[in-house]
């Protein structure tokens, strides 16, 4: 039986808890969440735990760590690394290992390479394994596209695209693509920083870049609002008609002064109110070519659980579950 530690009780982090406890062979036996709605409930009170009566939700993830010594510790609260830092460091210094979705986690040997590698030498000294993980970084823009790249003699750019819907996602996922606010209000956002669009294009650049070998000389990133003509509602926002849906975020890698590398992310909540189908694409110029489309999108929310969920590895040579084995991070199994 794999003992799984759930951090997050957030849109992404309630329908893992819930996978975990319909998935034979596993056992919830944890749930950390520092919000105060939630903090000290029984997880049996919440809609889709009954069976999970009898866990309390504990804002100490230190002390339920302790407690409970879980294999793998299954963490979804922030995006950015500099916001779950302590976290991670707490999780791996208590024996267990972890998977996150945390976008800068897909690849942050580049972008964030003295946390990186901090984070990298206390997994090995605690034996066990950091993984992060999700569809986006992590799969559709980035692990997808150097699969197909697999069977190409030559690469000489590629152009990714993936237009999908927002609407399963919670409110931190909101508020970083700035749904429901005025476009003054999106702008403001890009400005200060507080809007970012997608999380994770610097991470797939990087990913993308070093598997195949190339020298990027800058990455380049643009923002644009998804302005609605049509009110639009999910369970976490509301959009009114000329306020923003969603983002319109391009990003290219640049060498010698040519776009080898160019990603396109519109995602906007509710898309089909306004007939704009979702859809994931992939174009490799070489030899030989290939392109690639898949309609509708590989689903964000539901693939993400699903994907993130399956990357628990049963029981093997450490002699508990581990979250795979990410770059850098082999030698944790001795």
């Amino acid at each position: 039986m794999i003992k799984v530690v759930q951090f997050g009780l957030g849109a992404m982090g309630a329908g893992m808890a819930q996978l975990v406890c319909s998935r034979p062979g596993y056992q919830l036996v944890g749930v950390v969440d520092r919000r105060p709605d939630l903090a000290g409930h029984d997880m049996g009170d919440l809609p889709g735990f009954e069976d999970a009566a009898g866990i309390r939700i504990s804002p100490d993830a230190e002390g339920l760590l302790e407690q409970t010594k879980p294999d793998i510790t299954l963490l979804a609260t922030g995006s950015f690394i500099s916001d779950i830092y302590n976290d991670l460091q707490n999780i791996l210094r208590s024996g267990s290992n972890c998977i996150t979705i945390a976008e800068e986690m897909a690849y942050p040997w580049r972008s964030h390479f003295f946390e990186a590698n901090a984070l990298d030498r206390l997994a090995k000294e605690n034996g066990v394994s950091l993984l992060g993980a999700g569809v986006n970084p992590g799969f559709v823009l980035d692990v997808l596209v150097l699969l197909l790249s697999g069977v190409c003699s030559r690469v000489e750019s590629i152009h990714a695209t993936r237009v999908n819907d927002l609407s399963p996602f919670g409110p931190t996922v909101m508020r970083t693509q700035g749904v429901g606010q005025s476009p003054e209000a999106f702008a403001e956002g890009i400005q200060s920083g507080e809007i970012v669009g997608h999380i994770g294009f610097r991470q797939s650049i990087d990913m993308i870049a070093d598997s195949l070998g190339w020298t990027l000389d800058e990455i380049q990133e643009e923002r644009w609002p998804i302005l609605s003509n049509t009110l639009r509602e999910t369970p976490h926002v509301r959009v009114s008609p000329g306020m923003v849906a969603g983002c319109r975020h391009i990003a290219r890698g640049i060498s010698g002064g040519n776009t080898v590398i160019l990603l396109e992310h519109p995602q906007q909540v509710l898309p089909e109110l306004e007939n704009v189908a979702t859809g994931d694409s992939i174009e490799i110029k070489g030899e030989p070519p290939i392109s690639l489309r898949i309609q509708p999108e590989i689903p964000g929310g539901r693939a993400t659980i699903i994907h993130f969920t399956k990357s628990i590895r049963p029981p093997s040579c450490c002699g508990s579950a581990s979250a795979g084995r990410p770059r850098r991070v082999r030698e944790a199994c001795p």
